[in-house]
C-alpha cells in the first residue's frame, strides 16, 4: 500500500537501479557487438546467484557495472578507431592500442578483458583469445606526453622571430625545449649565474655551465632587457611585479603558468629533450651533465626507434 501511494520505495528498488545501469552500458556498445556483450552480463549474474547459493563472496553490482563498462569501451574503440564489428576479428594488436589509452588503468582493463574473452572462447565466439601472453605490467619504456616535430618548429619561430611571447614565456619555453631546463632551474636563475664572455649559464646544480647558443642567448638577452626596464634589485632574471620590490625568486605558481599562452607545459618540453638525449647519447654521461640521478634519466629511454633515425637498409648494405 505504501508503495503504491509513493510513500516507499519497492524492496527491489535497488536491483531494478541496478539493471537500468548494466542496460544502459550494454546499449552504448554498437550494435554487431552487443549480443556477446549482454550474454556476458548475464554470465556475470548467474556467477553472482551461484556464488550466493555457494556463501561465497559475490561480485557487488558496482563491479559488473565496471566491468561492463570496460567491454563497452573496447566494443567503441574496436568499432570506432579499428572497424571491426565482429569480436572474432580482434587480434593482439588491438588489445595493445587499446590499453595503450590509458596506460595506468592497465592492469585492471587487462583483468577484465581477459575473463571475457575466456567467455567469448567458451562460447566458440572467438577461436584465439587475443589477450593470452599479455602482460599485465606496461613496458618500461618512456610514454610520457611530448609534441610533434611542426609543432616544436612553430614553438621555435614563436620565442624566436615573433614579439607575441612574453619575454618569461620565451626564455623558459627556449630553455626547456633546447636544454631540458626545468622550470625550477629558470625560477632560480641569477644574473650572476650568466657569463657574458663566454656565453654560458648556470642552471640549478648542474655541475658545469650550459653554454647558450646563439637563438637561446638572444631570447636571454631579450629577458634580461625587460628586466632591466623594470628597474629592479632583485638578482633573478625572471621578475615579476610582486618580486620586483625584493630580492625573492618568482613563485611556483607563475612559472607553472608561464607557457599557458602557448599551449605547452614546460615539462613536456623539457621530455621531449631529455628523451631526445638520452635515446642518442649515453644515459649515465647525460646525467653527469645534467646533474640528474641515473635512475630517474633511464625513465626516458624508448621502448622503440622511429624509422627515421633509422640507417638506409641501402646505406647498410653498403
Amino acid at each position: 500500500m505504501l508503495t503504491q501511494r509513493a510513500l516507499a520505495l519497492p524492496t527491489d528498488h535497488a536491483d531494478q537501479l541496478a539493471a537500468g545501469r548494466r542496460r544502459s552500458r550494454i546499449e552504448a556498445a554498437p550494435l554487431p557487438l552487443r549480443p556477446q556483450l549482454q550474454a556476458f552480463s548475464d554470465s556475470l549474474l548467474r556467477a553472482r546467484e551461484r556464488a550466493l547459493r555457494a556463501g561465497t563472496l559475490p561480485r557487488a553490482d558496482i563491479t559488473i557495472e565496471a566491468t561492463l563498462a570496460i567491454v563497452r569501451d573496447l566494443a567503441r574503440f574496436l568499432a570506432d578507431q579499428r572497424g571491426k564489428q565482429d569480436w572474432a576479428l580482434v587480434d593482439v594488436h588491438d588489445i595493445e592500442a587499446f590499453l595503450a589509452i590509458q596506460p595506468k588503468a592497465r592492469q585492471r582493463r587487462l583483468t577484465v578483458l581477459r575473463q571475457f574473452f575466456r567467455f567469448a572462447r567458451s562460447g566458440k565466439v572467438v577461436l584465439v583469445d587475443p589477450t593470452r601472453g599479455l602482460k599485465a605490467k606496461s613496458s618500461s619504456g618512456f610514454s610520457g606526453t611530448t609534441v610533434a616535430v611542426d609543432q616544436q618548429r612553430q614553438l621555435f619561430r614563436r620565442w624566436t622571430t615573433s614579439t607575441e611571447a612574453h619575454p618569461h614565456e620565451a626564455l623558459l619555453g627556449m630553455l626547456a625545449l633546447l636544454h631540458a631546463a626545468s622550470s625550477s632551474e629558470v625560477r632560480y636563475l641569477r644574473v650572476d649565474d650568466i657569463d657574458p664572455i663566454s656565453r654560458t649559464i648556470q642552471l640549478g646544480k648542474r655541475p658545469h655551465p650550459v653554454p647558450m647558443d646563439p637563438a637561446s642567448w638572444s631570447v636571454l638577452q631579450r629577458c634580461l632587457g625587460h628586466r632591466e626596464n623594470q628597474r629592479t634589485d632583485n638578482p633573478h632574471v625572471v621578475v615579476t611585479k610582486i618580486t620586483k620590490s625584493g630580492r625573492s625568486a618568482a613563485s611556483t605558481a607563475y612559472v607553472s603558468h608561464i607557457l599557458d599562452t602557448c599551449g605547452v607545459p614546460p615539462q613536456t618540453l623539457r621530455c621531449i629533450r631529455l628523451a631526445d638525449l638520452v635515446n642518442t647519447l649515453a644515459p649515465k654521461l647525460v646525467a653527469a651533465v645534467l646533474g640528474m640521478d641515473p635512475e630517474g634519466v633511464m625513465f626516458y629511454l624508448a621502448d622503440h626507434v622511429e624509422a627515421g633515425r633509422l640507417p638506409d637498409q641501402h646505406e647498410r648494405r653498403h
